[in-house]
C-alpha cells in the first residue's frame, strides 16, 4: 500500500495586499505549512498543483476576480532554446558554477542588494536587511540549495536559491549583477538550471509564475516548449509556435550535484 501523503498541519488565507505584479490590484494567497513529516514529498506534491515555496510555506494565488499568475514549467527533455539564449549559453562559458549550502554570506547579500537598488527598488523585497536576507535562503524544511556563479575573477556574479522537488528542480529565487547586461546573467541562470535538471535525470524546471501583463513576469514563456497549469491540468503553452533545435549542443558534461 502506497503511504499516505503527511497533510499540512493547517492550510490558511493570507490577507489582501496590493499586488506586487499588477497595479491598482490586490492580491491573496493559500499558504500551507511545509514544517511537517516528509517535508519533501508533500512540497513535490504541492509544486505540482502550482505552489510556491517561501521559507516554511507553501503558497498559491486566491485572488477574487484575477488568474492572472499562472504556473508555470519547462519540460527539460523537450526544451528548444532559440538562437538568443544559445549565444547567452556560450557567452557566459567563462563562468564557474559552484553549489553551496542555504548559508547566507555578506558577499551574497551584497550582492543581493545591489540587485534590488537597481532593479527592484519599488517591490517588496526592497526593504529587506541582511538578517531578512539569511532567513530567506536557511528557513527551509525542505532540500534547498544555492548556487553561485563567478566570473574569471572570482567575483560573484549571479546567485539562485533552488529547490530539489521528486520530478524536477524548483527556481525559487534568484539575483545577478545588474550592471552586466550583455552577459543576460537572468537567461543564463534559467539555462543552467535546465541543464542540471536534464543531467539529473528529472523532467522539470519550475518557473515559478508567468504573469503575461507584468514585464517583470511575462519573460518565462520565452522558454520554450513551456507548460502551464490550467483548470488542474498542465498544458503546453503555444505548442502551434515552431521553436529551433539546439538543446544538445547546449547541455553536455556532468550535473553539478
Amino acid at each position: 500500500m502506497t503511504p499516505r501523503l503527511p497533510l499540512p498541519r493547517l492550510f490558511f488565507a493570507s490577507t489582501p495586499q496590493p499586488c506586487p505584479y499588477l497595479p491598482g490590484r490586490m492580491e491573496r494567497k493559500v499558504l500551507a505549512d511545509l514544517s511537517v513529516p516528509e517535508a519533501d514529498r508533500l512540497h513535490s506534491h504541492l509544486s505540482r498543483a502550482g505552489f510556491r515555496r517561501s521559507h516554511t510555506l507553501a503558497y498559491a494565488p486566491l485572488c477574487e476576480g484575477c488568474s492572472a499568475c499562472i504556473p508555470i514549467r519547462l519540460p527539460v527533455g523537450d526544451f528548444q532554446p532559440d538562437r538568443t539564449q544559445r549565444r547567452v549559453w556560450r557567452r557566459n562559458a567563462d563562468l564557474e558554477a559552484t553549489l553551496c549550502p542555504p548559508v547566507a554570506t555578506a558577499e551574497q547579500y551584497a550582492l543581493f542588494r545591489l540587485y534590488l537598488d537597481n532593479r527592484h527598488a519599488d517591490g517588496d523585497m526592497a526593504s529587506m536587511n541582511e538578517q531578512d536576507y539569511a532567513i530567506m535562503l536557511e528557513d527551509t524544511p525542505v532540500d534547498t540549495r544555492v548556487i553561485e556563479f563567478r566570473d574569471p575573477t572570482e567575483t560573484l556574479v549571479a546567485v539562485s536559491l533552488i529547490d530539489v522537488l521528486e520530478d524536477g528542480l524548483s527556481a525559487v529565487y534568484s539575483f545577478y549583477r545588474p550592471d552586466m547586461p550583455s552577459r543576460s546573467l537572468g537567461c543564463h541562470v534559467i539555462l543552467f538550471l535546465a541543464r542540471q535538471t536534464i543531467l539529473l535525470g528529472k523532467p522539470y524546471l519550475y518557473l515559478g509564475y508567468w504573469v503575461p501583463d507584468s514585464p517583470k513576469m511575462a519573460y518565462k514563456s520565452r522558454y520554450r516548449p513551456a507548460e502551464i497549469l490550467r483548470g488542474g491540468l498542465w498544458q503546453r503553452l503555444n505548442p502551434d509556435i515552431p521553436v529551433e533545435t539546439g538543446r544538445a549542443e547546449l547541455f553536455p558534461d556532468a550535473p553539478l550535484f
